[in-house]
């Protein structure tokens, strides 16, 4: 007879059922690049967030759907393994959701806050209103000139957008764009596509991220492939587990989608990531001509980095197994202490039945052994206290000789 299922549990085995391609639901075919599903998801979750549809259920559900999907096809592993062998193979309930700050409430807000200070890790994106201003071109765009940086605060959940011109040796370069925040202020860095219509789409987002005592992100345009760390790939069940969490660490390492810039004018933004103060920040651009050396240095330690991203693979593999056989060491370490002991235990009490004396009398023996003993300690302890009393009272005890002669009469 079948095991009998809950009602939860039925409703989750028809939800796996009704999930719908990934491909699909963001309209790309298997074999499109990283940038163009990046591309459909944000065109996709524009139309569907909550922002813009209110209570609509149907856009809520799409909005999720939408985001699931990417979740999926923009990870390289989990990509790979949905190709290979669907949805069971990604573990789709260990999926992270994005939040968009600026559509949660008061309290849901101080409830990712609460969580995000106590370390669970809570990733974010864009507002949707960010992103659609910035697609109807209404945004106001500041020139950012090479060299000069610019500081300024912006405002949760808003983002301030600069124009960088770039000529065609400055581009061959090597272009890097930079923002810090001093007070170590949660941020992202954007740089957005130029569409037809003069509007402005998100292509590639940065987190900032504590380094030193300050917090920063950062683009490099520097003509070969640059990689990029996403901390928060994987954080969840590297929380639960400290060797997952080593082990998994490279995991997000991962080369940016863009790695060089053709002349013209570009657009970044940064965007306030805090949940209920303002980002006050520095943001620099920077042509890469003079840093020669720097270039150089950063393609042989990323090369490094990702050979060590394929020997931690390996010897994850050596460790779990020779973690099973010292957990199996210890467990029989302990067991065998305990027959030990239990050995002795009953050797002794054989031992002790080596006696013509029956055990009743064998138990008054040792009472009255004890008791005999008690009492000695008592008289001994009489002895000595009534000595002690002695002691004490001679310094009183003195005998006076009177003289009657001088005695009045």
């Amino acid at each position: 007879m079948p095991p009998h299922r809950s009602k939860s549990e039925k409703n989750d085995g028809m939800a796996k059922q009704l999930r719908r391609d990934p491909y699909e639901v963001l309209e790309v075919s298997r074999n499109s690049t990283d940038q163009e599903i990046k591309s459909a998801y944000r065109k996709m979750a524009l139309k569907y967030h909550p922002d813009k549809n209110g209570n609509d259920p149907v856009a809520a559900d799409m909005f999720k759907e939408v985001t699931f999907s990417y979740n999926i096809l923009s990870d390289p592993d989990k990509r790979h393994q949905y190709d290979t062998a669907g949805f069971e193979a990604v573990e789709a309930e260990n999926q992270e959701l994005e939040l968009d700050l600026s559509s949660l409430g008061a309290v849901n807000t101080m409830f990712a806050a609460l969580f995000s200070k106590l370390g669970v890790p809570i990733k974010t994106t864009v507002s949707a209103t960010v992103l659609e201003e910035a697609l109807n071109g209404v945004v106001t765009k500041q020139p950012l000139l090479l060299g000069q940086p610019v500081s300024r605060k912006v405002e949760k959940q808003c983002a301030h957008f600069y124009s960088v011109e770039i000529t065609e040796e400055e581009a061959r370069d090597g272009f890097v764009c930079r923002v810090q925040s001093s007070d170590k202020s949660k941020f992202k860095l954007l740089y957005f596509d130029l569409e037809e219509n003069g509007g402005l789409s998100l292509a590639l987002q940065e987190d900032s991220a504590k380094t030193g005592k300050v917090t920063s992100a950062g683009m490099y345009f520097l003509g070969f492939p640059v990689y990029r760390l996403d901390q928060t790939v994987n954080s969840v069940a590297a929380a639960k587990d400290p060797d997952t969490a080593f082990f998994k660490k490279l995991d997000g390492f991962q080369p940016c989608e863009i790695t060089e810039l053709k002349p013209g004018t570009h657009f970044f933004a940064v965007y306030g990531d805090n949940f209920f103060k303002s980002v006050s920040y520095t943001i620099e651009a920077i042509c890469t001509a003079p840093f020669i050396e720097e270039k150089e240095n950063l393609r042989a330690v990323e090369a490094e980095i990702l050979s060590k991203r394929v020997e931690l693979s390996k010897f994850e593999t050596e460790y779990r197994e020779v973690l099973a056989q010292f957990t199996e060491m210890t467990t029989r370490y302990t067991k065998e202490m305990q027959e030990i002991d239990e050995l002795l235990k009953q050797r002794n009490e054989i031992h002790a039945s080596y006696t013509m004396i029956p055990p009743s009398k064998r138990s008054r023996n040792r009472s009255k052994g004890v008791s005999r003993e008690a009492k000695e300690g008592e008289v001994r302890d009489r002895k000595h206290s009534t000595r002690d009393r002695t002691k004490k009272k001679r310094w009183y005890n003195i005998h006076l000789k009177i003289d009657k002669r001088k005695q009045p009469c």
